[in-house]
Parts: C-alpha cells; structure tokens; sequence
C-alpha cells in the first residue's frame, strides 16, 4: 500500500476541522484536559473519519490555496465548537443573575475548568448540568457532531457564508431568554418579596428592611433554589436540544 502527498493533504485537512472543534468545544476545551489527551483524541476521531469517509480529491492552486483551505477548515471546526459551547455558558450567565437577585452577585470565583469568573450559582448549575450530560453520555453527540460534518461538508469544499452572523445573533438572543427563563421562579419569588417588604416599611416604619431584606432575600433565594433542583434534568435535556437546534443551523451555514 503507498501513501501519497494527496492523502496527507487530505488527513491535514480532516485533523485541522476536528482538532479546531475539540480545542473550543464543551468537555473536551476544559483546561482540566492534558493537552495530550485532546491530541490523542483528535488523532484517533481523524483515523475514524479517514477510514470511514475515504479518500477524495482536493482542488487548490499553490501554496496559498492549500493554506485557505486549512483556513477554511479551521473556521468550520471552530464555529461548530463556539456554538455548542454557548449552550453551556448559558448557564454560567444564568447563575450571575441569580445572584443579583439574592445577592451574591459580590462573591466571584474563578471557574477552573473554562478559566472566567463567574458567581457560585453559575458554577453551581454549570458543574451540575455538565455533570449530567457526562453520566448520560451527551458528549458521544457532540463527537457525533463534528463527525457528521465531514458527510454534510465534505473535505477542502468549506464554503463561509458571509450571512452567518444573522445565525449567531439569533441564538445570541434565544440564550438572554433562555436564561431569564431559568431564573424566572427565584425572580418572580424575590419580587414578592420585595412587595411584602414594602407593605412593612410602611406599616412599621421604625423597624430597619434594609438588614431584614437582604437577609430574607438570601434565605427565600436558598428556598427557591433548592426546590428547583429536581428540574436540573429537564434543564439538562432542554441544553441539549438546543445545543443540537444550533448545531444543525450552524452546519447549514457553510
């Protein structure tokens, strides 16, 4: 069997996509994963694709057009990764305005795994979430992702479409509501809140709300968060059908 300068065009191209995805998708971007793991990955999934989806001509001119092609590639596998990662920093977002509302919006932590500061509810709901999707095998799907792109979009034929921030601006949007969405039971309970501790500031005016507030507010946030756990799962679930909704659009875009 020979291997020719063609085929090892054709491999670079196909290690350049998936290698650009596993740096900037969920799980497997964490600074928590040895950089020789990512490797090993991208080299195994790039033996996978190879055998599986053979050997086929690429067309270029010169030098430059071998390097806008892995240019190309590049930006394919790096979009497809930002996408799905924006599902899971949703979160993270959702969390920092839970703790506006009961106030530990003041606390910052750094988050070891995607290195950015974030509140101890985002860290809480990011852990917990990624947590599911890796006891339930979610990843397997964003490998599956990443994998199918190669029968979608074939090797060296990545074409951008220069509409595809009209994509991204969108689900930009549906991820603000997604995350009011999650935080709507501790907005609403905390706005009651605030009501009853308004009818008292009149009623007894000699009695300080400013301290039995933000205590109250912590306590009923704790409540309402504890109550809400049991909606992690389907939480978790409605991440992931949206993280495969953007997928699909995003591939779609090239």
């Amino acid at each position: 069997m020979s291997f020719t300068i063609e085929q090892l065009e054709f491999c670079i191209l196909i290690f350049v996509r998936i290698s650009a995805f596993i740096f900037t998708a969920p799980f497997f971007s964490h600074s928590n994963v040895p950089v020789r793991i990512k490797t090993a990955i991208t080299f195994f999934l790039t033996v996978m694709v190879v055998t599986a989806v053979g050997y086929s001509d690429i067309k270029y001119t010169g030098i430059i057009g071998m390097g806008i092609l892995i240019l190309k590639e590049m930006i394919l596998g790096i979009v497809i990764g930002f996408m799905a990662n924006i599902c899971t920093m949703i979160l993270a977002f959702a969390g920092q305005l839970i703790d506006q509302e009961i106030g530990f919006s003041m606390v910052q932590e750094l988050n070891p795994t995607a290195n950015f500061q974030t509140t101890i509810t985002g860290n809480l709901l990011t852990n917990t979430v990624m947590l599911i999707m890796l006891v339930s095998n979610l990843y397997i799907f964003i490998l599956d992702a990443i994998v199918d792109t190669f029968t979608i979009v074939p090797v060296g034929e990545v074409v951008i479409n220069p509409f595809m921030y009209n994509v991204m601006l969108k689900f930009m949007v549906d991820y603000f509501l997604i995350a009011f969405r999650i935080i709507l039971p501790i907005f609403v309970c905390v706005l009651l809140t605030n009501v009853v501790l308004a009818i008292l500031a009149k009623v007894a005016p000699q009695m300080n709300m400013m301290v039995i507030g933000m205590q109250l507010k912590v306590f009923v946030g704790l409540a309402v968060l504890t109550l809400i756990a049991v909606m992690l799962p389907a939480m978790t679930e409605f991440i992931y059908s949206e993280m495969k909704t953007i997928l699909k659009y995003a591939i779609k875009m090239f």
